[in-house]
């Protein structure tokens, strides 16, 4: 007799994030990391199959067999993998455990964000557990870390990640974060269009200035070009 191939869904049904709030927060640090992640293997020379991903609401399967046996992290760095997005994640065929995992939390997901997820992480060993709060309903400060100490989650008390080599802050309703090796900002989404405008601007008035100058030169009698 055949039997039944196992079926891992790759969906729920549920609404991808609880407000529109804690959807930008869930985004803007995906695009971030995953920016980051393709910043250091290009500065560190790491082949493709190995440059790590960051991917946002998917089902992490952590079970073999075992459809059920699942949580689907807002957000969870994956290094030592091809970079890419999946379906879904399954341990068993990547060979790899995230090593980070943030959690968008609220009064609402509370309970499930700081007892459930918080243990099944530890149980399978992702070396850090962060929980942010867009809305500060729960979080002093908005912004909770945990790092994986013998097996426990241990509170994080200077807001940097040893695995990512950042530090964290809050800023408004996102996520910002500064390397730890070079003290730069990873720019958001938001803010590299703003700064290519600005580049822009700045070079489109240093072109007008130099036709000003140009124009001046040559009322002088003096050939700008010469």
């Amino acid at each position: 007799m055949q039997r039944q191939a196992i079926i891992y869904p790759t969906a729920d049904g549920e609404p991808m994030a609880e407000t529109e709030m804690h959807l930008w927060a869930m985004v803007t640090t995906l695009l971030v990391l995953r920016t980051y992640l393709q910043t250091l293997a290009q500065e560190q020379q790491t082949p493709p199959a190995q440059e790590g991903t960051v991917l946002a609401n998917q089902f992490l399967y952590y079970e073999q067999g075992n459809p059920k046996a699942r949580v689907a992290p807002d957000v969870m760095v994956v290094p030592g993998v091809a970079r890419g997005s999946r379906d879904s994640y399954k341990i068993w065929e990547e060979g790899q455990l995230p090593a980070v995992v943030f959690e968008m939390t609220s009064k609402s997901t509370q309970q499930d964000d700081q007892v459930k997820k918080k243990d099944i992480y530890a149980r399978l060993g992702v070396l850090e557990y962060w929980l942010f709060g867009p809305k500060g309903e729960w979080i002093k400060n908005q912004l909770l870390g945990y790092r994986l100490i013998e097996g426990v989650y241990q509170p994080i008390i200077d807001a940097c990640s040893t695995v990512l080599g950042l530090r964290l802050a809050v800023e408004g309703a996102v996520i910002s974060f500064y390397r730890l090796d070079l003290g730069e900002k990873l720019l958001s989404p938001d803010e590299l269009v703003r700064t290519r405008l600005q580049a822009e601007q700045r070079a489109v008035q240093a072109e007008q200035r130099a036709e000003v100058l140009a124009a001046r030169l040559r009322e002088l009698g003096i050939d700008p070009d010469a």
